[in-house]
């Protein structure tokens, strides 16, 4: 029998029964949503990368810009990182290296495109690795690769071709219609026309012909690329052009895919041209966020990020005064001071939409690829079909 002081012996009070249920939905509606935000996962995927834009060049591009520093829509954007860019046997990066870290996850020397680090840049071959856009062709999406640059020179490069020399450019472009993984990036726009068509005739490859085997239409002009039934496009330039319609189209197009897409898109930011340089990255900047603003951020993964940084300094100026010095300036009183190198030190990661979240703090550049394998939920499989 139960003595009285047995705690069993009175009845459970009444608030603690009504409480109990209460606090327990609390609590799960307190963790549901957090877990379901970071499990989101992206259906796109759009990786934009400035060449060559460092953190020094995004400085003096926003003084440039707007007057002022922190103006740029990237300072703006909160899920951010620093990415260190280093190759295999060196400090300093090139864009093939670079770039190759970050579509593939892996590191390997400067002038290899998109191969392991046993690669002698342009001797023998390493084996080929496996590029974010190969992942997405071998998972049906669409994919595209754009650029204000030549399509066959080393950042637009290492997302679909494999070489041991980021300077052979004919057997760089031949793998557009040789695709290992799906049947091939679906859109291809950017520069350096006749010096692929060039290097093409010469390496004794029909390069035209291989693209309309394959399904391809070659345009010449961006304007004369259609958005209403367009699938399959190579279209290369050698006069620039506006980004903003283009990549507005090309989004378009890829977004047909019901299953996603993925779209890379370089423009080059070097600033051995100061002027050329820092207006390119303001437009870039400004290609960013419209592109921001005009996307589902529930669905789709923004990333900004750089290659390599550049040799820019700003060691002077104040507000009012131009940041590009004038011509007769005083080489000592100059604002901005450039070289013609590419710099070790980190460059930018900045994101938003599903994933952006795992962009923070110090990384190396081979992360920024995991980051987008983790957002469209794919795990590594690098084996060839």
């Amino acid at each position: 029998m139960r003595q009285p002081d047995d705690p069993r012996c009175y009845p459970e009070p009444v608030v603690t029964r009504l409480l109990f249920p209460i606090l327990a939905i609390l609590s799960m509606a307190l963790v549901i949503p957090v877990a379901t935000a970071k499990d989101r996962k992206a259906k796109n995927v759009i990786l934009f990368l400035g060449d060559a834009g460092g953190i020094p060049t995004l400085h003096a591009a926003s003084i440039h810009g707007y007057g002022a520093p922190g103006k740029l829509f990237l300072h703006q954007i909160p899920n951010i990182g620093l990415s260190e860019t280093s190759p295999v046997g060196a400090w300093v990066t090139d864009s093939a290296a670079g770039m190759t870290a970050i579509v593939t996850g892996q590191k390997t020397r400067n002038n290899v495109v998109s191969q392991s680090a046993d690669a002698v840049p342009g001797k023998s071959d390493g084996a080929p690795l496996k590029t974010i856009l190969e992942y997405a062709e071998e998972h049906g999406l669409s994919t595209g690769v754009i650029s204000n640059t030549s399509m066959a020179d080393a950042t637009p490069a290492a997302c679909y071709a494999h070489a041991n020399h980021r300077r052979k450019f004919a057997e760089i472009v031949a793998q557009i219609a040789k695709p290992r993984f799906g049947d091939g990036v679906d859109l291809v726009i950017g520069g350096g026309r006749k010096g692929i068509l060039d290097a093409t005739k010469e390496a004794g490859h029909d390069f035209a012909g291989a693209l309309t085997a394959k399904g391809y239409t070659l345009y010449d002009r961006p304007e004369q690329v259609p958005a209403s039934n367009a699938r399959r496009i190579v279209a290369l330039f050698d006069a620039p052009y506006d980004p903003q319609p283009v990549v507005e189209k090309a989004i378009q197009i890829l977004s047909r895919n019901p299953k996603g897409f993925f779209l890379m898109v370089e423009w080059d930011m070097h600033t051995d041209k100061l002027q050329r340089g820092l207006d390119q990255a303001v437009a870039m900047d400004k290609l960013v966020r419209k592109t921001a603003e005009s996307i589902n951020q529930k669905d789709t993964l923004l990333l900004f990020t750089a290659d390599h940084s550049f040799d820019l300094r700003t060691l002077g100026g104040k507000p009012g005064e131009p940041v590009i010095p004038a011509a007769d300036a005083d080489p000592a009183r100059v604002p901005v001071r450039v070289g013609t190198l590419h710099t070790g030190e980190e460059v930018l990661i900045a994101a938003l939409g599903p994933g952006s979240e795992r962009v923070k703090g110090y990384m190396p550049n081979t992360k920024i690829f995991h980051i987008l394998m983790q957002s469209y939920g794919w795990k590594p499989n690098p084996s060839t079909p």
